[in-house]
C-alpha cells in the first residue's frame, strides 16, 4: 500500500530576522519597475502633471501666511514668514505623502501579494519614491523663494540637506511599515490615517516656531523626527538660530527605532498576508 502526504514548502528569506539584504538586492529589478509604475500613476491623466506637487505646498503655505502669519501674528523675528512656512511644508509633506504612499502599499498591490514571492519591503519602500519626485519638484519654488528674498543658505546648510531628506524618508517608511501592515488587518487604518497625520502636524513645528512652546516641553516635542529635521534646516538655510545637534541625533535615533519596529512587525506578520489581505 502506497501511502500520499501532503508536502508544503515554505519559502523563508535566510538572513536574521527574515531580512536578507542579497535576496534585497536581487529583487532590484522589480523595486525599480514598482517604483517607476508608482510614479507614472501619479501623474497620468491629469491636467497639471507634476504641478501639482508645487501647487499644494505653494497654496498651503499662502493660507498659513494670511491665518497664521498675519492675522495671528507668529511669525518669527527677522524671517518672512512664507518662507518660515514654505520650509516646515516641504519637508512635512514629503514625510506625510511618503507615509500615506507606504501605508497603502500591501492593500493597493494584495493581488501581487497573493500570487508572487518577493520581499514584502519592496513595497513600502518603492512607494516612497513617488513623494521623494514630488518633493524635488516643489524645491524649485522654495529655491526661487531664496532668490526672492534674498536669502543665501550656508554650506552648512546645503551638506545637512541630504542627511535631513534620509531622516525624513526613514521616519516616514518606518511608520508606514506599521500602518501599511495593520491596513492588511484592519481596513478602517485607511480612514484613520488622514486624521492621524493633520494630528501630527500641528504636533510638528511646521506652521509656528519652537520658541513658542515652554521649554519645560520642547524636549517631548524634539521625541518627534520631524521636529529635529524642520528646526535643523531652518537653522541651517535661514539662520534661525543654531543647529541643534542634539535634537537631529534624536531624530536619526527615533526614526532608526521606527524601521526596526516597523520591520520586525511586518517580519512577524507577513505570513498571513495572503490569506487576510
Amino acid at each position: 500500500m502506497v501511502k500520499f502526504t501532503r508536502m508544503k514548502l515554505v519559502i523563508k528569506p535566510k538572513g536574521r530576522l527574515g531580512l536578507d539584504l542579497q535576496e534585497l538586492w536581487n529583487y532590484r529589478e522589480l523595486f525599480y519597475f514598482l517604483a517607476w509604475r508608482d510614479i507614472k500613476v501619479r501623474y497620468r491623466q491629469t491636467a497639471f502633471g507634476v504641478l501639482w506637487a508645487i501647487l499644494q505646498p505653494l497654496l498651503t503655505m499662502v493660507v498659513f501666511t494670511v491665518f497664521f502669519g498675519r492675522v495671528a501674528g507668529i511669525a518669527p523675528a527677522g524671517i518672512p514668514y512664507p518662507i518660515f512656512s514654505y520650509l516646515g511644508l516641504l519637508f512635512w509633506q514629503l514625510f506625510s505623502n511618503s507615509l500615506t504612499n507606504a501605508s497603502d502599499s500591501f492593500v493597493a498591490n494584495a493581488k501581487l501579494v497573493q500570487k508572487v514571492y518577493f520581499p514584502r519591503l519592496v513595497l513600502p519602500i518603492s512607494s516612497t519614491l513617488v513623494s521623494l519626485v514630488d518633493f524635488l519638484a516643489a524645491t524649485v519654488v522654495f529655491a526661487g523663494l531664496l532668490i526672492y528674498y534674498r536669502i543665501v543658505p550656508t554650506p552648512l546648510g546645503i551638506l545637512l540637506l541630504f542627511p535631513a531628506i534620509v531622516i525624513t524618508m526613514l521616519a516616514a517608511s518606518g511608520l508606514g511599515l506599521v500602518f501599511a501592515t495593520m491596513n492588511v488587518k484592519f481596513r478602517d487604518v485607511k480612514y484613520a490615517l488622514p486624521f492621524f497625520t493633520q494630528l501630527l502636524m500641528f504636533l510638528t513645528p511646521v506652521i509656528y516656531p519652537v520658541t513658542l512652546i515652554p521649554e519645560k516641553f520642547r524636549f517631548l516635542l524634539s521625541l518627534n523626527p520631524m521636529t529635529g529635521v524642520i528646526e535643523t534646516m531652518r537653522a541651517a538655510f535661514l539662520g534661525l538660530g543654531q543647529v541643534s545637534w542634539l535634537t537631529l541625533g534624536i531624530s536619526l535615533g527615533i526614526s532608526l527605532i521606527l524601521v526596526f519596529i516597523g520591520y520586525f512587525y511586518l517580519y512577524r506578520s507577513e505570513s498571513e498576508f495572503a490569506d487576510v489581505i
